[in-house]
């Protein structure tokens, strides 16, 4: 039997088992996958270029290939579009030119990219920094990178309700549902692999279910289950799970009885560097102080305010 690796996280091999029993209902699901893609293409739709070569990471089918034909202004911006999926099952569901590739390896040639787009598979990745890495040397000069990925907030009720549940019974608790880095985590990682203008934002999702056991359902169907490399040392009970589910209805239950579930999506802009963009002023090169833009008066460093 294959010992743990301590310096893995997410066990890769299980998310892929578990994508491809989801990958049959997964539509019935898709709701964060769906507003992830229309983001994405809204966003391009405000870009005023073309882009010859992309690729689509962690696709799940093609989604963002339909979204695209829904927009059709956008059939002009892309020239062409490959898919890849660590889920061969995922990925046969699509229509396009695809290929398997795991996100943790994946197989990209330097400068062989215009546009990057990975919607709801980063969160998954072990190395985040090594994959921007290889994302930034994929891209051709002005190429653009887009990742949507679960944040911070995701599934905060559903963390503290297990979390509660099990020190209950066993005075501690183990990691149940996967750790998510935040918007100013991913603007930073975008700036140290070397994309120029990076951007981060949020855009928080609540859904509603009649119980935890609803929320639980749907995590199932979408492959979003816990998988850690590392496995906790005692299993969920039935019974933990039912005090976890009471703490949840009485935690964050609204007055017609159902629950809420708190998904955060965030998207991470970069850009390849290129001479054409624009650059910040170098410092002390203002024309103009700020503090006579504001109509204020400047308070030098050590200077108290008037009160």
């Amino acid at each position: 039997m294959e010992s743990p690796n301590p310096t893995l996280l997410f066990d890769r091999k299980l998310l892929a088992i578990r994508r491809n029993h989801a990958a049959k209902g997964f539509g019935a699901v898709s709701f964060l996958k769906d507003r992830a893609v229309d983001d994405v293409c809204e966003r391009l739709d405000f870009i005023n270029r073309r882009f010859e070569q992309a690729l689509d990471i962690g696709s799940q089918g093609g989604f963002l290939a339909a979204a695209i034909a829904r927009h059709g202004n956008l059939l002009d911006k892309i020239g062409s579009l490959a898919e890849c999926d660590l889920s061969p099952v995922m990925l046969a569901q699509g229509g396009g030119a695809a290929f398997v590739a795991d996100e943790d390896h994946m197989p990209l040639a330097p400068l062989s990219l215009d546009l990057i787009v990975s919607t709801l598979g980063l969160h998954w990745v072990n190395d985040v920094p090594g994959f921007l890495a290889q994302a930034r040397l994929a891209l051709r000069p002005n190429g653009l990178l887009l990742l949507t990925f679960l944040g911070g907030r995701t599934l905060q009720e559903l963390r503290a309700c297990l979390a509660q549940a099990e020190t209950e019974a066993y005075g501690e608790a183990s990691a149940r549902v996967s750790p998510f880095a935040d918007a100013q985590d991913g603007a930073q990682l975008l700036q140290r692999a070397g994309f120029a203008l990076p951007v981060a934002d949020s855009d928080v999702v609540t859904a509603r279910y009649a119980s935890l056991f609803g929320l639980l359902r749907d995590l199932k169907a979408m492959g979003e289950t816990a998988a850690f490399h590392q496995k906790a040392p005692r299993k969920l009970t039935r019974t933990i799970i039912a005090r976890a589910a009471d703490l949840y209805q009485a935690n964050h239950g609204d007055a017609d009885g159902k629950v809420r579930a708190t998904f955060e999506l965030i998207t991470l802009t970069g850009w390849a560097p290129h001479e054409s963009q624009q650059k910040p002023l170098p410092r002390g090169s203002a024309k103009m102080r700020l503090a006579d833009a504001l109509g204020t008066r400047e308070i030098p460093t050590g200077e108290k305010p008037i009160v």
